[in-house]
């Protein structure tokens, strides 16, 4: 399957991306509704406010014939705006006026790929503010795992993203057009697991390999996503790499819960974008 990689030291947060300081995590908003949006490539999730009562709206697009994101990317930006728009209105939900909208982009997202997100996402919010989160980044802070060294796959529908840590920020990773609806059109659950297994190895072997990458890998491996549901997908990386493979909880939604975080902070320390 193609892989694409960042380069180690690759810091993807630049000017108009989201910056999240750890020690602001968990404190009470002061700002109403930040909004948080994760467009994967299975289901369209949208969380509205952090630390109080929330809902989370699922779009499950399984059913379509021609989905709108398709491995990660937006391939039909109008139809997604419309679903979106559609998500909103069956759960009765008003958005802000201007609010401030954090939302995940996978790693190694172009600039074409950002511009469609953000043409999508003006077209549905009218965003004051939009800031954008690497996936596997607000999947490490929405499960809890933001410190310290870190190694972290996010297993999704159609694509598998491997990165390192180091508090909270990546510093190089690796990507996979694979993910577990290959599974339906056969792809095994052993050829995933090889696959993030490849990625990991990239990182961390060989002269190429991160400097971190021992410290991450004692720590084992904190898989999110749809493949941390699937005990036989977990099983397999742990035997094939030899380290601990640790499920996130709420794996699903770990990156949605980390961008809802992001989004708070973001609204209490404007400057920090």
């Amino acid at each position: 399957m193609p892989v694409a990689q960042a380069p180690t030291g690759h810091r993807p947060d630049t000017a108009g991306t989201v910056s999240v300081p750890t020690s602001t995590i968990g404190a009470s908003t002061t700002r109403p509704s930040p909004i948080a949006v994760d467009l994967g490539s299975g289901q369209l999730r949208i969380r509205l406010g952090s630390h109080e009562p929330v809902r989370t709206l699922v779009g499950d697009r399984s059913a379509r014939r021609c989905p709108v994101v398709r491995r990660g990317r937006i391939i039909d930006g109008p139809e997604c705006a419309a679903a979106l728009a559609e998500l909103l209105r069956q759960h009765h939900v008003e958005v802000p006026a201007r609010p401030l909208v954090v939302v995940c982009r996978p790693l190694l997202a172009t600039a074409a790929d950002q511009d469609m997100i953000r043409r999508v996402l003006d077209a549905v919010f009218a965003p004051a503010r939009l800031l954008f989160v690497d996936t596997v980044r607000a999947a490490a802070i929405g499960a809890g795992a933001g410190a310290g060294t870190l190694l972290v796959a996010d297993v999704g529908a159609q694509l598998s993203e491997v990165a390192i840590l180091r508090d909270s920020q990546v510093i190089a990773g690796r990507r996979a057009n694979l993910g577990t609806c290959d599974l339906a059109h056969g792809a095994t659950v052993e050829m995933l697991a090889d696959t993030v297994t490849r990625l990991v190895r990239e990182l961390t072997q060989g002269p190429r390999a991160v400097p971190s990458a021992a410290t991450a890998m004692a720590r084992g491996m904190v898989i999110v996503g749809d493949g941390a549901t699937r005990p036989d997908l977990r099983d397999r990386l742990a035997a094939t790499m030899g380290i601990a493979v640790h499920r996130a909880a709420g794996p699903r939604t770990a990156a949605l819960t980390g961008a809802s975080l992001a989004a708070a902070a973001a609204a209490r320390h404007p400057a920090g974008d």
